[in-house]
C-alpha cells in the first residue's frame, strides 16, 4: 500500500454516507450493530466473533480517512505505512516483511471481493456505507490470507424505490489540500436504480526537502525547485464509482460496481534512521545530519502512482423455502510506479559507527547515487459462490466455494532497479518476469441450537495456494533465472459454544485456526534457493458481551491465546549471511492478550472506547540480522552462537508491530440550538505503546518505533440541510515514526486542520 491520504480536507468524507445494513437506530440508545462477515447478516452482539462495525457516520466523527488510522479506534489493530506498502497486523500477526512474496496476514474486503494484498490499498473512503473490522483468524469465511484478521468495506449501494438524494461536499487545509466529492442515488424505474459516486483531492507536500551536495548546485533550496521533476510529495487523487441495482422480483437482485481511481502520491520521502539521533551511537559526538522527520535531504527521483480498475458484480437468488444462493464475481487491474531515494540522502558520508556487538560494529554509508524504482502490474479474477440457508429454525448452515488468480507482472525490460553502484555498492540489481498465483477453495458451517438460549457452531474450509516465478534477474552483472513453484494445503476450521443468558447478556467460547501461504525466494547465485512454507495460527478466545442501562451502555469484552506457527521472517541466508532471505521461525511464537470495548449514547452524550493488552514472545528461533553483511553460518534451528555476536537467539523477542498496549477514546455532545440547529463539539484520542519494526529488537539500527498519541477534535454545526466542520487531526503535530524499511524512516502525518462545508439533498 501507498502512504495513505491525509488530507484534512476529507476528514468529511464520509457525512453524508449511510449506514446502510451495519446500523439501525434503537430509541435513543446504542445504535444496533450488524456485521456480515460470516455471510448472513448477524447481531453483533450475539455473534461468536471480536470484531469492530464503524458506520460511514462514525468514521466521519472519529476522523477516519485512510487505511492508516483504522489503527486509532480499534485495539489491538497496527498500521505501519513504509511507502510502497503498509504491515497492517491484527492481534500481532499479519505482515511482518516488506516485500510482495511474502502475503498479507489481514486481507481486505471491497463491495466483497478480495482486494490487492500486494501494494494498492490507499484508496480513498468516500461513500462509504460501513467497515468491519474482524480480529483474530478468519479461515472459515475468509481463506488464507486472514490469520490476524480482515477488513470489509462496503460502499454505499443504490436504492430503488427512492427518490433523487445524494451529497455534495467541498473542503479546505493546510498544506493547501482541497477536496470535492459527491454521490447521487438515481431511481431510474420501479426494479432498477443507479448510484453515482466521485472524488477528487489535492495536497502539498508535508516536506521540506533539500539537495545539500554542492556538486549538485543549488545547495540547501527546496529540493522542487533544485531539479524538475522531482516530487517532494505533492497528492494529487482522482477516483469515480458507478454501482447499478437491479431486482426484477423480490427473489432476484443483482448489484454491479465499477470503480476506477488515479492516485498519484507525488513521493514517499524518508531519510535514514541514525538521523534520528542527536550523537552518533556508543559515542558523545554530536551527529551533523540529526534532523526533524520533515526536513530532510534527497537528491534521486522519487515518486508514488497507483492506477487500478475494479468490477464487483454480486447476485442474489432466494428460493421459496428461504434458502439464498449467492454468487460473487471480481475483475481488478492495476499499475504501481514507484520511484526513490533508496540511502534517503543528498550526501556520500561514512557517518555513523553502530556497536550492534562489542566486536562487530556496523559502518553506515550513504550513497548520494543509491535509487530504487519498480513498475509493476497486478491483476486478480476471483469468484465465490454461497448457499446460505434461511435464518430461522434450530439449523442454520453455508455453504461456499471460492477460486482466484492473482499475477503480478513485473515488467519489461527490467522495470525493478536496486541502482548501488561503485565505490559504495555492488552495483545494479534489476529484474523482470511475472509471478502467478492460484488459490481454490471450498468451506462451510453449521449451527445448531440445542436450546433457545444455547447454540453449537461447527466450521470448515479446505484450501490450496500455488505460487510460481518466472523471471530473469541481473545481479550485479550475473544473469540468473528464477523459474520455480510451490504449493501448500491446509484444513481450517472454527468450533464455537454461544449462550444467550438473556436479550443483554451472551458469552462465548470458541477455537479457530488460520493459514497464509508460503512463497519463493529469489536466487543469489548459490542454487535454487529452498521456498519458506505457510504460517498457521490456532487461537483460543472467549467473550462476554452485554447491554445495560435500558440500551444505552454496550460492552464487550473478550480474551485470546494465539499459537503461531512458522512465522515468514527475513534474516541472513543461513549459509552465507551475506544476502537476505526469507525462512519461517522453527518454534511456535504464542500471543495473547485481553480487550474490552464500550459504546454509549445517554441523549445529547456519546462516546466509545476501546483498550487492548497484548503479550507475544517467539520460541528459540537463531538468525543473523541481513542488515550486517557477515559470513558465518547460522542455523535457523541450532545457530551456533558465535564470539561476534551476529547469530543471534530470539526466543522471548517480541513479534513486530505488536503494542503491548493500546487505547482509544472518542465523545461528543450535541447542542440543540434550536429552529433544526445543532453545534457538536467532538474529541478523540488513541494512544499506541512503542513497538519494533524487526525481530532483532536492535535501537542502534533504528527497530524501536515510540509510542504514538494522537489527539483529534471536530466542531460541527448542521443547518438544515447544511453542514459546516472545523476540524483539526494529530493536534499535538506528534512527529513519529510510522514504519522502518531499507533503513529509512517513515514518517506518520504531522497535524492538518481545516473546514468543510457539506450540502446533503
Amino acid at each position: 500500500m501507498k502512504r495513505a491520504l491525509y488530507l484534512s480536507a476529507s476528514v468529511l468524507s464520509l457525512v453524508c454516507c449511510n449506514a446502510a445494513y451495519a446500523q439501525t437506530a434503537s430509541s435513543g440508545g446504542v445504535e444496533t450493530v450488524v456485521v456480515t462477515a460470516e455471510r448472513r447478516s448477524e447481531n453483533l452482539m450475539k455473534t461468536p466473533i471480536s470484531a469492530d462495525v464503524i458506520s460511514g457516520n462514525e468514521l466521519q466523527a472519529k476522523g477516519v480517512v485512510s487505511v492508516d488510522q483504522l489503527q486509532f479506534i480499534a485495539p489491538s489493530v497496527t498500521v505501519d505505512n513504509f511507502g510502497q506498502g503498509i504491515d497492517f497486523n491484527i492481534r500481532g500477526i499479519g505482515k511482518g516483511e516488506h516485500n510482495s512474496q511474502t502475503a498479507t496476514g489481514v486481507i481486505t474486503y471491497r463491495d466483497g471481493v478480495a482486494t490487492f494484498p500486494g501494494y494498492i490499498a490507499e484508496e480513498p473512503y468516500y461513500d462509504v456505507a460501513d467497515i468491519q473490522i474482524l480480529r483474530g483468524p478468519q479461515g472459515t469465511f475468509v481463506g488464507q490470507n486472514a490469520t490476524g484478521g480482515a477488513v470489509f468495506v462496503d460502499s454505499a449501494n443504490p436504492e430503488i424505490g427512492g427518490s433523487y438524494t445524494g451529497y455534495a461536499m467541498t473542503s479546505f487545509g493546510n498544506y493547501d489540500a482541497g477536496m470535492v466529492q459527491g454521490g447521487v442515488n438515481i431511481p431510474v424505474s420501479d426494479t432498477f436504480a443507479l448510484r453515482v459516486a466521485g472524488f477528487g483531492a489535492g495536497r502539498g507536500s508535508f516536506y521540506s526537502i533539500a539537495d545539500t551536495d554542492p556538486a549538485d548546485n543549488c545547495p540547501h533550496q527546496k529540493y522542487a525547485d533544485c531539479k524538475p521533476g522531482y516530487n517532494p510529495g505533492d497528492e494529487r487523487w482522482a477516483a469515480g464509482r458507478v454501482s447499478a441495482l437491479w431486482k426484477p422480483t423480490e427473489a432476484l437482485s443483482v448489484l454491479l460496481k465499477v470503480d476506477g481511481d488515479y492516485l498519484d502520491n507525488g513521493a514517499y520521502p524518508a531519510d535514514p534512521f541514525e538521523d534520528g539521533f542527536k550523537t552518533y551511537q556508543g559515542t558523545n559526538t554530536p551527529n551533523p545530519h540529526y534532523t526533524d522527520l520533515f526536513h530532510i535531504t534527497a537528491n534521486a527521483p522519487q515518486g508514488g502512482l497507483d492506477r487500478f480498475t475494479r468490477a464487483s458484480l454480486k447476485v442474489d437468488y432466494v428460493l421459496p423455502n428461504g434458502i439464498t444462493f449467492r454468487s460473487i464475481s471480481g475483475y481488478q487491474t492495476a499499475s504501481t510506479d514507484y520511484a526513490a531515494d533508496l540511502d534517503g540522502t543528498s550526501f556520500a558520508d561514512p557517518h555513523a559507527i553502530y556497536p550492534t556487538s562489542p566486536l562487530l560494529p556496523v559502518l553506515v554509508y550513504n550513497s548520494k547515487v543509491d535509487t530504487f524504482f519498480d513498475k509493476v502490474g497486478e491483476t486478480i479474477f476471483s469468484q465465490e459462490f454461497n448457499i446460505i440457508s434461511p435464518d430461522t429454525g434450530r439449523l442454520t448452515w453455508v455453504v461456499g466455494a471460492y477460486t482466484q488468480a492473482n499475477t503480478y507482472d513485473f515488467e519489461k525490460p527490467y522495470q525493478f532497479l536496486i541502482h548501488t553502484p561503485a565505490p559504495t555498492g555492488p552495483g545494479d540489481y534489476s529484474l523482470q518476469g511475472n509471478n502467478p498465483n492460484q488459490a481454490w477453495a471450498a468451506f462451510g458451517q453449521v449451527g445448531y441450537n440445542v436450546t433457545d438460549g444455547l447454540q453449537v457452531q461447527l466450521g470448515g474450509r479446505w484450501s490450496d495456494s500455488r505460487s510460481k516465478n518466472d523471471a530473469q534477474i541481473d545481479q550485479y552483472g550475473l544473469l540468473l533465472n528464477d523459474v520455480q513453484k510451490t504449493e501448500s494445503s491446509s484444513f481450517d476450521y472454527k468450533g464455537s459454544i454461544n449462550w444467550t443468558i438473556n436479550d443483554d447478556q451472551f458469552v462465548y467460547a470458541f477455537i479457530a485456526t488460520g493459514y497464509k501461504p508460503g512463497g519463493l525466494n529469489v536466487p543469489v547465485g548459490l542454487g535454487t534457493p529452498a521456498a519458506f512454507g505457510p504460517e498457521r495460527v490456532t487461537e483460543y478466545e472467549t467473550g462476554w458481551k452485554a447491554t445495560w442501562l435500558d440500551g444505552h451502555l454496550r460492552t464487550q469484552i473478550d480474551g485470546y491465546y494465539n499459537q503461531y506457527k512458522n512465522f515468514q521472517v527475513s534474516i541472513g541466508y543461513p549459509a552465507v549471511p551475506v544476502f537476505p532471505f526469507e525462512v519461517n521461525d522453527p518454534n511456535t511464537t504464542k500471543i495473547y492478550g485481553l480487550e474490552a470495548e464500550t459504546q454509549a449514547s445517554f441523549g445529547a452524550l456519546s462516546f466509545t472506547g476501546g483498550v487492548g493488552l497484548m503479550h507475544s514472545a517467539l520460541g528459540q528461533f537463531f538468525a543473523t540480522d541481513p542488515r550486517i553483511p557477515v559470513v558465518l553460518p547460522c542455523d535457523p534451528k541450532s545457530g551456533p552462537l558465535n564470539i561476534f555476536g551476529t547469530c543471534v537467539d530470539l526466543k522471548n523477542h517480541q513479534q513486530t508491530y505488536a503494542p503491548n498496549f493500546t487505547f482509544n477514546l472518542s465523545a461528543q455532545y450535541v447542542f440543540d440550538l434550536g429552529a433544526g440547529d445543532k453545534l457538536t463539539p467532538r474529541v478523540n484520542y488513541a494512544h499506541e505503546s512503542q513497538q519494533w519494526a524487526t525481530l532483532f529488537e536492535e535501537p542502534a539500527l533504528g527497530d524501536r518505533l515510540g509510542s504514538r498519541d494522537i489527539l483529534g477534535a471536530q466542531l460541527d454545526w448542521t443547518h438544515g440541510t447544511y453542514d459546516i466542520t472545523l476540524y483539526g487531526t494529530n493536534l499535538t503535530d506528534l512527529h513519529y515514526v510510522a514504519a522502518l524499511n531499507s533503513n529509512l524512516r517513515f514518517a506518520g502525518a504531522p497535524r492538518q486542520y481545516g473546514i468543510s462545508l457539506t450540502k446533503a439533498f
